[in-house]
């Protein structure tokens, strides 16, 4: 019997994008800002609700942005980013939300993709050697069931093919919810959270923090504080999914 492999992958592509409108019919993906049904092009939030999200447009500035300034003073960082303005009550809000406790990695790799994607042409993804996502402690991760911050690297790692590195540092001890402390109790609260790995990868110079949400930068400004007491001259940068306006 003669087999076709080209035709019998044709027809299963034809089968599984069948069998995908048909799931789309009875169960149709929604807007997770609007609650609106999406078009098969689009993915998450409609093209109303994505156009209305509070992005930052930092990749554009040519002077200090408040992210910069936010850690003048604190940590030696080389450069930042931030995608979204997280304000409460705003679209940001929602993702985020979605992103932490709906249990959609998929999210955060989407996401991610659109940080790699806005900083193409830029200097900001040049000369990283690796992303490090901030971690969580296992029992947060057990609850959840992934890593949000880690999801976003994927999806920056996926578009700009810089690899991810997941054993560099480690969350010590698990402190709680942060959302309602102060700068000074958050700082007090983490900085002696974090344990390294005792031998950094040689071909380790500068490296990209991946977080989902920069509020005081009382976590990114521990991590950055452990980091450089072992390893003092590692370039850093704080890439996150958004910050508190």
């Amino acid at each position: 019997m003669h087999y076709n492999k080209e035709k019998t992958n044709f027809n299963l592509t034809k089968l599984t994008i069948l069998a995908k409108d048909i799931v789309e019919l009875i169960l149709p993906s929604t807007c997770l800002i609007c609650q609106n049904e999406l078009t098969r092009q689009e993915k998450f939030c409609c093209s109303l609700c994505f156009n209305d999200l509070q992005f930052t447009h930092f990749e554009k500035f040519n002077e200090p942005t408040p992210m910069d300034q936010l850690f003048w003073g604190r940590s030696q960082i080389h450069s930042t980013f931030a995608l979204l303005d997280y304000e409460k009550g705003k679209s940001t809000q929602v993702l985020l939300h979605e992103l932490k406790y709906n249990n959609n990695p998929a999210l955060g790799q989407f996401l991610g993709e659109l940080i790699a994607k806005k900083l193409k042409n830029t200097a900001i993804l040049q000369g990283i050697d690796a992303l490090v996502p901030v971690p969580i402690h296992h029992r947060k991760r057990f609850t959840r069931g992934y890593n949000q911050s880690e999801e976003i690297a994927k999806g920056i790692s996926k578009s700009s093919l810089i690899p991810i590195q997941t054993k560099f540092i480690a969350k010590s001890s698990h402190v709680g919810s942060q959302t309602k402390r102060g700068r000074f109790l958050r700082w007090d609260n983490v900085s002696d959270n974090f344990s390294l790995s005792k031998n950094k990868p040689s071909t380790l110079q500068h490296i990209a923090i991946i977080d989902d949400v920069v509020t005081t930068g009382a976590t990114i400004e521990a991590m950055v504080a452990s980091i450089h007491k072992t390893f003092p001259n590692l370039r850093i940068t704080i890439i996150s999914l958004a910050i508190t306006k």
